[in-house]
């Protein structure tokens, strides 16, 4: 399922590719906006309102923005998988995107940037990591200077780290009310993360 999930985002950039002129008005129509899905909450077109939820999660704006969500996914994600099963693993994964967006939108309500991509269900995947996989070693890429060296770093103290950076930035920039300039959706990694450790282990299967 992880690769599945992979070849999905990837087809689904080519697809953007393949739209050239026409892309913006297809992020716009299926990217989230957290501005316009409050409004069509409040006209009570709930499903108007609900499906940039789901379609926002598949989008990307860039090869290094795929590429990035995608290297996280591969690393973090067929452990996972292992522990919840094919089908659990999907819905777990859907479900964490879902919660990431409606945090990032409870989070800055008014904000008329476009929010795309996986990162947010990504980001459920590394909390329910965070649970299972504790002491697992993570090779890491850490600039000393001008120079680069890897270490392993236990998960526990990776994702920890990755969790608290996610926060503070989101803290950050909603007291600079900096939500409507675009960058990074810092609130739908928060809730992504939190939601993929309430999750993780209802959706885990049991030990034979």
């Amino acid at each position: 399922m992880t690769i599945a999930l992979i070849g999905t985002n990837a087809a689904v950039f080519a697809f953007e590719l393949s739209l050239g002129e026409r892309l913006d008005g297809f992020i716009a129509l299926f990217g989230l906006t957290p501005a316009v899905v409050i409004k069509e909450f409040h006209r009570h077109s709930v499903i108007v309102a609900g499906i940039p939820f789901f379609t926002s999660m598949f989008l990307h704006g860039g090869w290094f923005h795929l590429i990035g969500n995608m290297l996280y996914l591969w690393v973090f994600g067929d452990n996972v998988e292992d522990s919840l099963g094919h089908v659990r693993f999907f819905l777990f994964y859907i479900l964490c995107g879902l919660s990431a967006a409606a945090a990032q939108v409870y989070a800055n309500p008014i904000s008329t940037a476009t929010m795309i991509g996986a990162s947010g269900a990504i980001a459920g995947i590394l909390g329910g990591y965070f649970l299972l996989y504790p002491k697992a070693r993570i090779v890491t890429l850490i600039p000393i200077f001008i120079l680069f060296y890897f270490f392993e770093i236990p998960a526990i103290v990776f994702l920890g780290f990755w969790f608290l950076m996610q926060f503070f930035n989101g803290t950050l920039a909603l007291s600079n009310e900096a939500g409507n300039a675009g960058g990074v959706a810092w609130w739908a990694h928060v809730g992504g993360f939190a939601s993929g450790m309430i999750l993780v282990f209802p959706f885990r299967k049991a030990n034979r």
